[in-house]
């Protein structure tokens, strides 16, 4: 009997598929909480619920800038995984430790905002392999630092329903709502590939804007994702709107083309913060995709 490419065409992507979503299952398993599919990715976020971090007068949500997050892509045989890590300063150097001795790649240690308490380091990790060994290595780091794992993070409900329609139509785009916050996400319009291979906005190529409403006002952070021609002018756009840059550095190391991300730190009214990151996003390759 005779059987048409179009049906094992379908029958191989179907397979293929059933064995991603077992991946990933299994994944989930190793970590005790849910993830999401976003495309090829599966994602899996850690809030840092168990820390209290204020700049200033300013309490931050996990959802503005303490979330940790791991990646996963399937790429023919292997699996490549990415993410970033929230720590105090106290969990830095065991956790270093712990990923030096893996199979998984530290590629940059920094700050994302500035004045905070106690102080926050940003850990960007990459790694290659069978998804379920490289889930059990990020379990026990994870274990080394205060992070909640195991269950999956809850949406913070605000006091008030928070009306971000001016924002939303001053960025072009409508945003993820998670109680008092609202998170957008701005892709770029390039092909970004490390070692070769293909990298989704989801792994942490895509800037990312998140609001958080503080009273009358709203705190503003998160990073660009920038080609070196683009770096100053973005200050220059920032500062104009008394947005703080807080960081410029880099996240991966052998990523194509090069990339900086550029962190920064704002507090006013919505509005006013929208017209300062829409100024900012306007000197970049990532306003054009919506």
């Amino acid at each position: 009997m005779k059987i048409a490419w179009p049906v094992i065409t379908a029958f191989f992507l179907f397979t293929v598929a059933t064995a991603q979503a077992s991946d990933w299952q299994a994944v989930e398993k190793v970590f005790g909480q849910k993830g999401v599919v976003e495309g090829d990715v599966f994602k899996i976020t850690f809030p840092r619920s168990d820390l209290r971090v204020k700049v200033g007068e300013i309490s931050i949500e996990p959802g503005l800038a303490l979330t940790s997050w791991i990646a996963f892509k399937q790429i023919g045989g292997q699996t490549m995984m990415m993410g970033d890590l929230v720590l105090i300063e106290g969990e830095v150097a065991t956790v270093v430790s712990k990923l030096a001795s893996s199979e998984v790649e530290v590629t940059g240690l920094h700050n994302h905002i500035i004045g905070e308490l106690p102080k926050i380091m940003y850990m960007h990790f990459s790694g290659r392999g069978d998804p379920v060994r490289l889930a059990e290595t990020m379990k026990s780091v994870l274990s080394l630092t205060g992070t909640p794992v195991g269950s999956s993070p809850s949406v913070q409900s605000a006091a008030t329903q928070v009306d971000w329609s001016k924002v939303e139509s001053i960025l072009g785009k409508a945003g993820k709502h998670k109680g008092n916050l609202i998170q957008f996400s701005f892709p770029r319009a390039e092909v970004i590939t490390e070692n070769g291979m293909g990298i989704l906005p989801s792994m942490g190529v895509a800037t990312a804007i998140n609001f958080q409403m503080v009273g009358e006002k709203a705190a503003t952070t998160g990073d660009f994702v920038l080609l070196a021609s683009e770096v100053n002018p973005v200050v220059k756009a920032l500062t104009e709107h008394g947005i703080v840059v807080t960081a410029i550095h880099n996240h991966m190391l052998t990523e194509s083309p090069r990339l900086f991300f550029l962190h920064f730190w704002g507090v006013d009214e919505p509005e006013k913060l929208a017209q300062g990151l829409k100024a900012a996003l306007d000197r970049t390759n990532s306003a054009k995709r919506s």
